[in-house]
């Protein structure tokens, strides 16, 4: 079996490519006109020596690349089993396996290397002899927090990025201590978090073409994984910023049976093929120990079947935490909540995984999900309208069999256009379920959702094909999500012709939501309100609403926040839940897409491992979120520039000492640099008016760039950079310290273990049978049936 690969930055040369152009003379010339200049001459000759500058090396590389997988076509007719290529050669790879044509692959390539050559102030060394663990580990010893490991590029070869004075520190550092480092000629900190706003811009440039899916697998640099469908304008963006992993994808190839590579292009990475092969893949590490028995001990490798059909319901022992939590169908999972809820939306059990920042919750979560009969929702929260369309396509196109599944659908209170863009984009694409957050008032893109989803049934009552499920944590946002769409908002939609008059007047005769979800004190944004409190003060609006509007299909009521544990999610719905929505338990998770360092990290925190700190987002208004704690400094640096933006009118008015700590502990780079950084990030979305009103107003210049922080922090977590840990930002709750200690010394204590249908199955079961043991107690186990008992019947009433 073959892999073609092909060579990045660094296999350049004068000279190379002379026969290629001789031989494809119209490509070359085609080359040569989108670039502006003649692509021949700068190979061959270089007479003003460009070839190695950035902007010119990487279109260069990808004509010569591209070329020679053209010749060996023609000439062998023979194509590889998978293809990959070192960073920019990456394009090359993708080309060649048919994921965009020539003209595309060499537009992105030249806008890619553009955008990296403004890059300045940023340096890369290689480091020669230490492997990708142990350079991490001198790394943190020498306090070099700041540097990327941004090439693994074999066993013993890797490559450091970062800003030049401490690229320069650490080269002195190394020789010192005998370790061979050679500076490279850049002016960019290449593959590493200084990529961000090149990456950004990118983003928007990538945004003009329709990217396609490579028809021969291609590895990807930021996976080590075959390019997967529908994500190769996602990846291509973040190979930008992130490490190139080519020890792995070299190991990948070989465990997929990978024989023989052939490197078009260059000579370089063949070498480093060699160097991987001749070392041996270090052994896994051996599982955490277990008490349990060998047949829990299976439930670690043996997937558990979906089940079918539910057995009748019978009383059994409460689960202890000794005990195997693996999932299995039991009799009551499938009986707690309401049958109504479960049966308009098209689910088994009456459970739903919301959707979290930055896309946490990941098209594979959505999908594990609704396979096993529950509801999950894509996260969209820090994410492109272009990323959030690729990944509901990703999941539509795994969903065939009419599985539910639902789309977090954010109030975007700065940008109302975007948020209408939104909803467009979720009607365009056929999205029938919607998680609303944030949302304080009706919106126009939200009343636009639900009403453009209205017909007339047969008897002539509104019929609703779009679902909203909203997340609320105060009396009057409850109301008004129980209430029909505000007039005004409905006239305007009219007017304008958003809408027609039909859907116009079944929109007035409906609530915005059937479905509302109390949240409690929960991970990421939180106003702190108590399950106990809120869920039974809701449901008596809820009453309220129904008595007054007289709808004929029931609202239900779901419970969101500090669900870790059976004991409670048999509460939640013990307090007249119509059914539970988790969050922070399935960060945890295989399927949660954040890096493996931040789950490593998850799987061991406690209850009291999270804290407070303020909203990125809506950093001055003071909301807040509630983060990890425990093994990070992010909680008390946010709340330091919170209290430093309210204590002071402008960067300028900082002490010094104090701008000092901001610009080497908190962000690695001055205010200036971030300042820079911030002005390019608005003036790509196309909003040059922020900058201008910031540069007016100190304050909110102040707040812009103690902004940026957050957005670095999120960046870094989700991206697991090893240098910085202390700067993650992590939403959770401390929902998931419960939930580690009840699966403390069984099949499931590993994150690796762990995954959402399986953990959602978990505490149904759990939650029914711990139900089951209190009715037992109590001396009434008949009311532990699929009829509900008559407290909790007269309050879904």
């Amino acid at each position: 079996m073959e892999a073609v690969v092909f060579p990045g930055q660094g296999a350049q040369a004068r000279g190379m490519g002379r026969e290629l152009f001789d031989a494809f003379p119209e490509l070359t010339e085609r080359a040569s006109d989108i670039l502006g200049y003649s692509v021949r001459e700068l190979c061959v000759e270089d007479p003003r020596r460009l070839l190695r500058s950035t902007q010119y090396t990487q279109p260069a590389l990808f004509v010569v690349g591209a070329l020679a997988h053209r010749r060996r076509q023609t000439e062998t007719g023979r194509r590889p089993a998978y293809f990959a290529g070192h960073s920019v050669g990456e394009y090359c790879a993708l080309h060649a396996a048919g994921a965009f044509d020539f003209a595309t692959g060499l537009r992105l390539v030249q806008r890619r290397g553009d955008l990296m050559a403004r890059a300045e102030g940023g340096g890369m060394a290689a480091v020669l002899g230490l492997d990708a663990g142990e350079l991490t580990e001198l790394l943190q010893r020498g306090g070099f927090t700041s540097l990327t490991l941004a090439n693994d590029n074999a066993p013993a070869q890797q490559v450091v990025s970062g800003a030049a004075d401490e690229i320069a520190a650490l080269d002195a550092h190394l020789h010192e201590r005998g370790v061979r480092c050679v500076r490279l000629n850049v002016s960019g900190a290449f593959h590493s978090p200084l990529m961000r706003p090149a990456q950004e811009a990118f983003e928007e440039y990538v945004r003009g073409f329709s990217l396609g899916d490579p028809r021969t697998p291609v590895i990807s640099n930021v996976t080590a994984s075959p390019y997967p469908p529908g994500r190769t304008a996602e990846l291509l963006v973040e190979q930008i910023a992130s490490p190139v992993r080519w020890t792995d994808t070299v190991r990948r190839l070989l465990e997929l049976g990978v024989e023989e590579f052939t490197e078009l292009g260059g000579n370089v990475v063949g070498k480093l093929i060699q160097q991987t092969r001749d070392v041996p893949r270090p052994a896994p590490a051996p599982e955490p120990p277990s008490a349990l028995p060998a047949a829990a001990a299976q439930a670690r490798t043996t997937p558990v079947p979906t089940p079918v059909a539910d057995p009748p319901p019978s009383p059994a022992p409460a689960l202890s935490p000794a005990a195997s939590p693996a999932p299995r169908p039991v009799s009551g999972a499938a009986t707690l909540g309401s049958a109504v809820f479960r049966t308009r939306l098209g689910l088994r059990y009456s459970y739903a995984a919301g959707g979290m920042y930055r896309g946490i919750a990941s098209p594979a979560m959505v999908i594990r999900l609704a396979r096993a009969g529950m509801l999950g929702f894509l996260g969209t929260g820090g994410l492109t309208p272009a990323a959030i369309e690729e990944n509901i396509l990703e999941v539509q196109r795994e969903l065939r069999a009419g599985e539910p599944f639902g789309v977090n659908f954010l109030a975007d209170h700065d940008d109302p256009a975007a948020e209408r863009r939104v909803a467009e984009m979720l009607l365009r694409r056929g999205v029938t379920v919607v998680e609303a957050a944030a949302f304080i008032q009706m919106t126009p893109a939200l009343v636009l959702y639900r009403a453009r989803g209205m017909s007339r049934a047969a008897d002539g009552a509104p019929k609703c094909a779009h679902r909203i499920l909203a997340k609320v944590s105060r009396p009057e946002v409850a109301r008004a999500f129980m209430s029909p769409a505000p007039v005004k908002v409905v006239d305007g939609l009219l007017r304008e012709g958003a809408i027609t008059p039909e859907q116009a007047d079944l929109v007035r005769q409906v609530p915005m939501s059937h479905d509302i979800t109390v949240e409690a004190d929960s991970g990421g944004h939180t106003d702190g309100g108590i399950a106990t409190v809120m869920l039974p003060a809701m449901l008596g609006l809820r009453r309220e609403a129904q008595r007054t509007h007289g709808y004929p299909e029931p609202v239900c009521m779901g419970l969101a926040g500090g669900l870790g544990t059976p004991e409670a999610v048999a509460s939640a719905f013990m307090l007249g839940a119509d059914y539970v929505l988790t969050g922070s338990v399935n960060q945890c998770t295989v399927e949660a897409a954040t890096s493996d360092a931040v789950k490593d990290m998850l799987q061991n925190i406690d209850i009291q491992d999270t804290g407070y700190a303020p909203a990125g987002d809506m950093f001055e208004m003071g909301a807040r979120v509630q983060v990890l704690r425990k093994g990070v400094f992010f909680p008390t640096r946010a709340n330091k520039l919170y209290s430093l933006y309210q204590q002071y009118d402008g960067l300028d008015q900082l002490p010094a000492k104090t701008r000092a700590l901001l610009e080497k502990s908190y962000f690695h780079r001055t205010l200036d640099e971030i300042w820079a950084e911030v002005c390019d990030h608005y003036r790509g979305k196309g909003e040059p008016g922020v900058v201008e009103k910031a540069a007016q107003q100190p304050k909110l210049r102040m707040a812009l760039v103690f902004r940026w922080y957050f957005a670095y922090s999120a960046r870094l977590a989700l991206t697991g950079q090893p240098g910085d840990k202390v700067n993650y930002q992590v939403h959770t709750g401390p929902a998931l310290g419960a939930f580690n200690q009840w699966v403390k010394g069984t099949a499931t204590e590993p994150w690796q273990a762990r995954h959402a249908d399986s953990i959602g199955l978990m505490l149904l079961e759990g939650a029914a049978e711990h139900m089951a043991a209190a009715y037992e107690s109590w001396g009434d186990t008949s009311r532990f049936t699929a009829e509900r008992p008559p407290a909790i019947a007269a309050a879904r009433t």
